[in-house]
Protein backbone atom coordinates (compact mmCIF):
# COMPACT_ATOMS: atom_id res chain seq x y z
CA UNK A 1 0.00 0.00 0.00
CA UNK A 2 1.22 3.23 -1.01
CA UNK A 3 1.75 5.76 1.52
CA UNK A 4 1.27 9.53 0.94
CA UNK A 5 2.80 12.31 2.49
CA UNK A 6 1.31 15.30 3.83
CA UNK A 7 2.76 18.02 1.70
CA UNK A 8 1.46 15.62 -1.68
CA UNK A 9 -2.29 15.67 -0.48
CA UNK A 10 -2.29 19.45 0.51
CA UNK A 11 -0.97 20.36 -2.84
CA UNK A 12 -3.05 18.26 -4.56
CA UNK A 13 -6.63 19.32 -2.28
CA UNK A 14 -4.90 23.20 -2.73
CA UNK A 15 -4.95 21.80 -6.48
CA UNK A 16 -8.31 20.40 -6.53
CA UNK A 17 -9.85 23.58 -4.54
CA UNK A 18 -8.16 25.70 -7.23
CA UNK A 19 -9.55 24.15 -10.24
CA UNK A 20 -13.14 24.00 -8.60
CA UNK A 21 -12.91 27.60 -7.82
CA UNK A 22 -12.11 28.31 -11.38
CA UNK A 23 -14.46 25.76 -13.02
CA UNK A 24 -17.03 27.57 -10.78
CA UNK A 25 -16.41 31.53 -11.51
CA UNK A 26 -16.51 29.57 -15.43
CA UNK A 27 -19.84 27.99 -14.98
CA UNK A 28 -21.27 31.51 -13.28
CA UNK A 29 -20.18 33.90 -16.59
CA UNK A 30 -21.41 31.21 -18.90
CA UNK A 31 -25.20 31.05 -16.99
CA UNK A 32 -24.84 34.95 -16.79
CA UNK A 33 -24.60 34.92 -20.53
CA UNK A 34 -27.04 32.85 -20.77
CA UNK A 35 -29.44 34.20 -18.63
CA UNK A 36 -29.07 37.78 -19.73
CA UNK A 37 -29.33 36.44 -23.52
CA UNK A 38 -32.70 34.90 -22.98
CA UNK A 39 -34.12 37.67 -20.65
CA UNK A 40 -33.55 40.24 -23.85
CA UNK A 41 -34.74 37.39 -26.17
CA UNK A 42 -37.75 37.68 -23.92
CA UNK A 43 -38.39 40.87 -23.67
CA UNK A 44 -37.69 41.23 -27.40
CA UNK A 45 -40.29 38.53 -27.97
CA UNK A 46 -42.88 40.26 -25.79
CA UNK A 47 -42.09 43.90 -27.93
CA UNK A 48 -42.76 42.21 -31.10
CA UNK A 49 -45.92 40.97 -29.28
CA UNK A 50 -47.00 44.26 -28.35
CA UNK A 51 -46.32 45.84 -31.74
CA UNK A 52 -48.33 42.79 -33.44
CA UNK A 53 -51.30 43.57 -31.32
CA UNK A 54 -50.79 46.96 -32.44
CA UNK A 55 -50.63 46.81 -35.74
CA UNK A 56 -53.83 44.60 -35.76
CA UNK A 57 -55.23 47.64 -33.99
CA UNK A 58 -54.15 49.99 -36.22
CA UNK A 59 -55.52 48.37 -39.52
CA UNK A 60 -58.52 47.94 -38.19
CA UNK A 61 -58.52 51.57 -37.62
CA UNK A 62 -57.42 52.27 -40.99
CA UNK A 63 -60.29 50.32 -42.13
CA UNK A 64 -62.75 52.16 -40.00
CA UNK A 65 -61.42 55.62 -41.40
CA UNK A 66 -61.79 54.44 -44.94
CA UNK A 67 -65.16 53.30 -44.79
CA UNK A 68 -66.10 56.68 -43.34
CA UNK A 69 -64.97 58.00 -45.60
CA UNK A 70 -65.61 56.15 -48.43
CA UNK A 71 -69.45 57.28 -47.79
CA UNK A 72 -68.90 60.42 -46.89
CA UNK A 73 -69.50 61.40 -43.61
CA UNK A 74 -66.96 64.28 -41.80
CA UNK A 75 -67.21 62.47 -38.17
CA UNK A 76 -64.09 61.93 -36.85
CA UNK A 77 -63.20 58.27 -36.12
CA UNK A 78 -61.54 56.98 -32.16
CA UNK A 79 -59.11 54.35 -32.20
CA UNK A 80 -57.22 52.74 -29.95
CA UNK A 81 -53.34 52.97 -29.59
CA UNK A 82 -51.79 50.94 -26.60
CA UNK A 83 -54.50 51.23 -24.55
CA UNK A 84 -55.33 55.21 -25.55
CA UNK A 85 -58.14 56.66 -27.13
CA UNK A 86 -57.13 58.60 -30.51
CA UNK A 87 -59.04 60.58 -32.37
CA UNK A 88 -58.64 61.00 -36.02
CA UNK A 89 -60.52 63.56 -37.72
CA UNK A 90 -62.21 63.75 -41.01
CA UNK A 91 -59.83 65.45 -43.75
CA UNK A 92 -63.12 66.10 -45.62
CA UNK A 93 -64.23 68.26 -42.44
Amino acid sequence: MLGLEFDTVRDGALIAVTVVVVVAVTAAWIVRAIVGKLVVIALLGALAAVVWSQRESLVECAGRVGSTLEVGAVDDTTCTFLGRDVTVTSPLG
